[in-house]
């Protein structure tokens, strides 16, 4: 009977190590978009940092602002040293929830349409930012897919006048993750 018993439980803590909720991913992306009149400006970051709990919906997301890269060098240069200040401010991060959970049945492949909601800490300000997206649920992998804008002057990023016109108010940032199961 012991030995059953032991069977049972061992099998129970197996199946729960296996279906456990969080997920990782160390490579995940971000891109963003400036368009003006003048000059459009994109960057991507591909060693976003990023867990997700599936048990509650919890979302984490951490970016070192270094590793942003752009076209020219120079725009990499006055991104990270005189709007970012990088060496000030090296990591942005997101930290919220999924909204709409209820919706998702992580047991079903799928791609489901998610809200998130959380706060975005950015060049040392902390402000609640919502995006919408979509996340697939396939096999043992999630892709989460976002998308959202935000406004430099909420994040006190200055924009000198002499390169205003080549610089948008607002930015379109994009979040693309492929999570596996956390080890």
């Amino acid at each position: 009977m012991k030995f059953l018993l032991v069977n049972v439980l061992f099998c129970l803590f197996a199946t729960q190590a296996l279906t456990q909720p969080l997920y990782m991913t160390r490579n995940g992306k971000v891109f963003f978009f400036s368009k003006t009149p003048v000059e459009n400006i994109d960057a991507v970051n591909n060693e976003v940092t990023s867990l997700l709990n599936t048990a509650n919906g919890e979302v984490a997301v951490a970016v070192l602002v270094k590793s942003f890269h752009f076209d020219r060098a120079l725009m990499e240069e006055h991104f990270n040293e005189n709007y970012m200040e990088s060496t000030k401010f090296p990591k942005a991060t997101y930290n919220g929830k999924i909204l709409n959970l209820d919706k998702i049945n992580f047991k079903v492949n799928g791609t489901y349409p998610v809200e998130v909601g959380g706060d975005l800490t950015l060049h040392g300000v902390k402000q609640y930012q919502t995006a919408t997206g979509t996340l697939t649920v396939a096999a043992d992998k999630l892709e989460a897919a976002a998308q959202f804008t935000i406004k430099l002057a909420d994040f006190k990023i200055q924009i000198p006048s002499l390169v205003a016109e080549k610089i948008s108010e607002t930015i379109e940032i994009k979040i693309n993750c492929i999570y596996a199961p956390k080890q």
